[in-house]
């Protein structure tokens, strides 16, 4: 006999929900969730010192080759729509002259997102992807730090991204809007380093 898997419906919430449960208090404001297609997610906690350095090497790397012309922000939350706020690891937004005082940055202001993978893979590479394409982000990319890849999405659908070109270590990539600034995957990894 075959067993029927049943899907249930989901209650999403929205964002302006979400922020009125860390001011009810229902969620603590250090409690390491975001806000991601209208589900509530648990961030890997505590974060490993291979992701965290992956981060630093990937904002570090963007800040020298892009410079004050775009704003790098780290784990901070980025406004997509009325059901998602996530917080990626590294966002290359458009400049604030008030740094987003008034407002996180939406997803008109993105020039580009990148999530470190080490745990998070799966996620990172359907749910988040999904959403981030829904939002119009053009150029999400994964870097998989456990398979030393660097996964590069584009051409956002309401499907999801209709390109997706994964690049080992001795791959070369472009920040879409900023083709002139060339990034060897292998700057972004670890591996190379050691050696």
């Amino acid at each position: 006999m075959l067993k029927t898997q049943t899907t249930l419906p989901l209650r999403l919430w929205t964002v302006q929900e979400y922020h009125q449960m860390v001011e009810a208090g229902i969620l603590q404001p250090d409690e390491k969730v975001e806000l991601v297609a209208g589900q509530i997610i648990k961030k890997i906690s505590p974060q490993g010192s291979l992701h965290a350095a992956a981060i630093r090497r990937t904002e570090r790397l963007l800040r020298e080759r892009l410079g004050k012309q775009v704003l790098i922000q780290t784990q901070l939350p980025i406004e997509l729509n009325d059901f998602s706020e996530p917080e990626p690891d590294v966002a290359v937004v458009r400049v604030d002259p008030l740094d987003y005082e008034e407002s996180h940055p939406k997803a008109s202001d993105v020039y580009l997102i990148i999530e470190v993978a080490d745990s998070t893979l799966k996620r990172d590479c359907e749910l988040k992807a999904k959403d981030y394409a829904q939002s119009g982000i053009v150029d999400y990319w994964v870097l998989d730090v456990k398979n030393q890849q660097l996964r590069v999405f584009r051409e956002p659908t309401e499907d999801g991204y209709q390109s997706e070109v994964v690049l080992g270590e001795d791959g070369i990539v472009s920040p879409l809007l900023f083709r002139d600034c060339r990034i060897a995957v292998a700057d972004l990894l670890r591996s190379h380093i050691r050696k």
